[in-house]
């Protein structure tokens, strides 16, 4: 999961990085007349159009990126008159985007053109359907939470000087009108048939009541003025600690109890009983909107769920290797359950220990990236443990560097009971989250010459494709060679294969929240309670767990296909720079520079 260093840096720069900075410097056009037309003159200009539209469209967004240009606003993109002019927005680009001639364009304003003409296909057919009939959820990332998330100032927003601690104000007093649009929006969704589920509401309502909490002090939003600096003027610390309290005390918190009163009273009695997105009104098609969204491919939920069910065998036959070495006898499909119930793979009694763990094994890993990659970020990685507040439904993740470079990249580690945290996914979590996964991916995207559409872009499949490919590295960094390591990469592996049977088995084919956490708990032999939240998870968030695994496949079949064209010119760190070194982007984009690169190299 995700959130963006340092300014970025130009070509002669990524020229020290060679031969990595090849994919990149590639596809920068030579300095000729061809750069300059009127052509790409106008699709800088409709790429800036579409960053700002988009950025000011969610702000919140635009801030967990890394662009603090946005810092103070919280916008109401979930209203119908703003949805309408968004929509409204990006159509006119996009008839603009068609009266550009990509054939005069240079190679790398190419792929920004099919970049953004994807994106604003995307966008358009996002808005085609009702996400703002469902502002809320259980989850972390629904904007209530993921505001009252930075409050304490330590991730993606900081609060520590008294501008920002008015910037967040600002952002702040934009909330209860937030607040109220989704009371008034999940109205109309009720009357439309368009509601969450009942097991999510449940898990929903404690979490807006603790953002309602009348005590001042205990008031997440308050979390500024609580940890306000002592070297502040004493005129600063009076004069913020009055502008929160009168915020919190006469708007949000009544707006927020507003908001639970009404999840609690009107919303529960009305949630569906079914779980998945197909029950919804038009849902066949939304939830393949949605699944198309997130992979960035045409591939279908059948085909998907398909995927998943190979992905699961050829896993679990890997297990049969496996399991005997960690002193299992069973059958392979019962190696997960097993494992988690042996005491030894627990070992822990607090969760610093935990992270003190995490930090071991990134000193570690650090000095064996050089042999894989040359092309790396700037920007430090620190491991951190999720706060309080999303810790009970949040997943681990990760969240970018501060582009003046003040704040590091975080990997932040999700540990609720200390006692039942599993040793054997350490690693391989670490991979994927810290370096040479979304830290690597998203910290240097920041770095690199990139349109600001670009920079700040996050295209699920391909981040969550990448971090997933990255934990395979591990094995050639020998961090799997004891057997209960690399037994946790493979249950991670089989997690992500597992969801793209769930995914779509809840939202395509009919399956209930029941059947999900069932399959989940035999497949992966996760706790009752484990197997929920992640079912729950994505029953709150449909299709977003399909682009790990689509994404991770597509980046090992493109290293597999340069390895078999390129023979002994095959390059793996310069691979590595092809796949880093454009940014986010769609599959099939990628796809094209991989090939790119191919034949330059040929």
């Amino acid at each position: 999961m995700m959130r963006f260093s340092v300014s970025a840096i130009s070509v002669a720069c990524l020229l020290a990085y060679a031969p990595l900075a090849l994919a990149e410097v590639a596809q920068q056009p030579a300095r000729t007349s061809t750069a300059a037309t009127a052509d790409a003159a106008k699709l800088k200009q409709l790429a800036d159009a579409y960053y700002t539209a988009v950025a000011s469209n969610n702000p919140l967004l635009a801030t967990f990126t890394g662009d603090a240009r946005y810092n103070d606003k919280l916008g109401l993109a979930i209203s119908p008159v703003q949805r309408a002019r968004h929509d409204a927005a990006m159509r006119a680009l996009q008839k603009r985007l068609a009266l550009v001639d990509r054939a005069k364009l240079g190679t790398s304003d190419q792929t920004s053109y099919d970049i953004l003409a994807y994106e604003l296909k995307r966008e358009i057919a996002a808005g085609a359907f009702p996400n703002h009939l469902l502002p809320v959820d259980q989850m972390m990332f629904t904007t209530p939470l993921l505001l009252a998330s930075l409050a304490n100032g330590q991730s993606s927003q900081p609060i520590s000087t008294p501008q920002e601690y008015r910037v967040f104000l600002a952002r702040l007093k934009e909330l209860t009108p937030w607040l109220d649009q989704a009371v008034v929006n999940m109205r109309a969704g009720i009357k439309a048939g368009i509601v969450l589920p009942k097991a999510l509401v449940i898990a929903a309502i404690p979490q807006y009541r603790k953002l309602a909490s009348p005590t001042l002090e205990a008031n997440l939003f308050y979390a500024p003025i609580v940890n306000l600096p002592s070297g502040f003027s004493e005129a600063d610390k009076r004069a913020l600690t009055a502008q929160y309290r009168q915020e919190i005390e006469k708007r949000l918190t009544p707006a927020a109890q507003r908001l639970a009163d009404f999840l609690e009273k009107d919303y529960l009695p009305a949630a569906r009983t079914s779980a998945g997105w197909g029950a919804l009104p038009n849902g066949k098609a939304w939830y393949e909107a949605k699944a198309a969204e997130s992979t960035t491919t045409t591939l279908s939920p059948d085909e998907i769920h398909e995927i998943g069910l190979r992905e699961v065998a050829r896993i679990q036959a890997e297990f049969a290797v496996v399991g005997p070495k960690m002193g299992y006898t069973g059958a392979p499909a019962g190696l997960a359950k097993w494992a988690g119930a042996q005491e030894k793979y627990r070992p822990f009694k607090t969760a610093d220990e935990i992270l003190e763990v995490y930090r071991k094994l990134n000193a570690e890993v650090e000095p064996k990236l050089a042999a894989l990659f040359t092309l790396r970020p700037k920007a430090p990685l620190e491991q951190r443990l999720e706060p309080e507040l999303t810790r009970a439904t949040a997943s681990d993740h990760y969240s970018p560097p501060s582009l003046d470079g003040k704040r590091p990249g975080i990997f932040w580690s999700v540990v609720n009971d200390p006692t039942q945290y599993q040793s054997t996914k350490m690693t391989t979590l670490l991979l994927h989250e810290g370096s040479p996964g979304h830290h690597f991916q998203l910290a240097l995207q920041q770095e690199l010459s990139l349109p600001d559409f670009r920079k700040f872009a996050l295209q699920s499949a391909f981040a969550e494709g990448w971090a997933l490919y990255a934990e395979s590295l591990g094995k050639e960094m020998g961090l799997y060679d004891k057997p209960d390591q690399y037994f946790g990469h493979l249950n991670d592996e089989l997690l992500r294969a597992a969801r793209l049977v769930v995914d779509t088995g809840l939202h395509a084919k009919g399956w209930t929240r029941e059947q999900a956490i069932s399959y989940l708990m035999e497949t992966n032999g996760y706790t009752e309670a484990v197997a929920t939240n992640a079912v729950e998870r994505y029953m709150a968030w449909p299709g977003q767990a399909l682009a790990y695994k689509i994404g991770g496949l597509k980046i090992a079949e493109l290293r597999r296909e340069a390895q078999q064209a390129l023979g002994a010119k095959f390059s793996l760190p310069a691979f590595h720079a092809v796949i880093l070194g454009g940014g986010s982007r769609p599959l099939a984009v990628v796809d094209t520079d991989v090939k790119r690169w191919i034949a330059q190299t040929r």
